[in-house]
């Protein structure tokens, strides 16, 4: 008996000798501990109730003092948000950047102040990336590359990439995950879960839940970049008739699931116009090319890229062709559409088009909206429904038609929340890609343009044509299809033809007008 009490001791220095070893080798991170991060979390969860349940206490609701004192509420509690999530890094950031993107749904202050989570994401040690890259390739850097960037390329809330060249020559794209995220990533969602069900409790109109769902399931993909690759060759095979469209090419030999290499591709980012500006790029040029590249995805192929923030859409002038090239990047998430779905989608958009309110309610129903369709047009349009009523490929956007929007996204946000629930998984991811479009369309000025609806209309008549196909048996009926299918897309071309020539001839007749005066 005296021997094993002796023995404890023993046991437990040599485990306390180990630890100390451990921590000597790994520095200990208090921001790695789970407790921390709860803490903090919890603390940033708890002001912000607090804040809301308190500051209107003494103010008229509906009265200028109150709506100025929400909108500094708002703002505010956006901050302390966007700190938390800087502090807490990982899955904390993504989130918050997928809350930023949420134009349809939170208030102004929220947004504008989580947008910037889109350039404050962590950046990883030098001694870190050598690390995860030893750990999963077997290799030190200089085994794999003549040269490796120290200075990231770029930072983001999963990962940061690094510049390197080959011993063959070539230059390439290095993307190392961040190495604490894979551990913390499951932890933080189940942190978000346990705080958002008592917000819920103390506020019943918000009802975030689905943003939660959405994380669980996406997270283990993101976080997966063999399925990145896997995902980045699938979109190239599809869209190779695209020659617009440069997907980098993946280095198998060097990838695993946190480290990713593939052909270097550089360019200024989609949103910048003065960069376009600079290398004679035509801004109408990519803003159309986008949206072909998008109707594509999601109308003819149902596999869409949901990330299309700028920092992942590069644009270019080709050294070699001189050619405008629009480079795809970050395939970690993709959205794959069920045949159903991607139909009633495609009949729900020409609806919209072609300002059939019937179909809008029919197909809008389809895809689970119910007794909310008006709302849901509204949500997937970002238009008033004014506008919806009007046409939305005859109704231009005005600033007030936003500020209305803006205005009524707060007023029914519980019935907004309670059309995120009812509609199906897929759509979310789509409303977020959606978004993220619109503002990319935004800031190059070319929202809501005649082309963006044509190239759409253009895919669904494809789309729909191609599954009539494949439901029929008749060669006779096929072959009906397709007739029908060929004028639609020549009336369309012919409508196009149309306004391009409109729009010459006006511009023709300015000038004419224009050196009349001055003579």
């Amino acid at each position: 008996m005296a021997l094993r009490l002796l023995k404890v001791p023993t046991i437990a220095t040599v485990l306390l000798a180990s630890s100390g070893m451990y921590f000597y080798n790994r520095p200990l991170d208090f921001n790695d501990l789970s407790l921390i991060r709860f803490g903090r979390a919890a603390a940033t969860t708890a002001v912000i109730s607090y804040d809301y349940l308190t500051a209107f206490k003494y103010v008229q609701y509906g009265t200028e003092e109150y709506w100025a004192l929400k909108s500094k509420v708002h703002r505010r509690s956006a901050e302390r948000l966007r700190d938390l999530c800087c502090a807490n890094r990982g899955t904390f950031i993504k989130v918050g950047q997928h809350l930023g993107a949420l134009d349809y749904l939170l208030p102004e202050e929220y947004t504008s102040t989580l947008k910037i989570l889109h350039s404050r994401a962590p950046q990883s040690s030098m001694e870190e990336i050598e690390r995860v890259i030893r750990e999963d390739l077997g290799k030190e850097l200089s085994e794999l590359f003549v040269s490796f960037d120290e200075r990231p390329q770029g930072a983001a809330s999963l990962a940061q990439v690094h510049k390197a060249v080959l011993h063959d020559g070539r230059t390439v794209a290095v993307k190392v995950q961040h190495p604490k995220v894979q551990r913390q990533s499951s932890k933080d969602i189940f942190v978000m879960e346990v705080l958002l069900r008592g917000v819920h409790w103390l506020f019943p109109d918000f009802a975030f839940m689905w943003l939660v769902e959405e994380a669980k399931k996406n997270m283990p993909l993101e976080l997966d970049f063999l399925n990145e690759g896997r995902n980045s060759e699938m979109v190239a095979n599809k869209l190779a008739h695209l020659t617009f469209l440069k997907v980098p090419i993946i280095h198998w030999d060097l990838s695993t699931k946190r480290v990713l290499t593939m052909e270097f591709a550089e360019g200024g980012q989609v949103n910048d116009r003065e960069y376009m500006k600079a290398h004679g790029i035509n801004v109408n040029q990519i803003s159309e090319n986008l949206g072909k590249m998008y109707s594509e995805m999601i109308f003819i192929h149902g596999f869409v890229h949901c990330d299309p923030h700028p920092g992942n859409v590069l644009v270019q002038k080709c050294p070699k062709s001189k050619k405008t090239e629009i480079i795809l990047l970050d395939h970690g998430l993709y959205q794959v559409l069920q045949p159903k779905f991607r139909i009633n989608y495609c009949r729900l958009w020409q609806a919209l088009i072609h300002r059939d309110m019937a179909g809008v309610e029919r197909y809008s129903r389809k895809l689970g909206a119910g007794d909310l369709y008006p709302l849901f047009a509204c949500v997937l349009t970002a238009r008033s429904w004014g506008a919806v009523n009007s046409g939305i490929a005859c109704v231009a956007v005005t600033l007030s038609e936003d500020v209305e929007i803006r205005t009524n996204a707060a007023l029914y946000l519980p019935q907004i929340n309670d059309l995120l629930n009812r509609v199906p998984r897929q759509m979310l991811l789509l409303l977020k890609t959606n978004d993220l479009l619109r503002g990319i369309e935004s800031t190059l000025q070319t929202r809501a343009s005649s082309s963006s609806f044509i190239n759409m209309s253009r895919c669904c008549i494809r789309a729909l044509a191609r599954h009539k196909r494949s439901q029929s048996r008749s060669g006779r009926r096929r072959l009906q299809i397709t007739l029908t299918e060929s004028f639609h897309l020549w009336r369309l071309s012919m409508y196009e033809l149309f306004l391009w020539l409109k729009g010459s001839v006006l511009g023709l007749l300015g000038l004419s007008t224009l050196l009349a005066f001055l003579h």
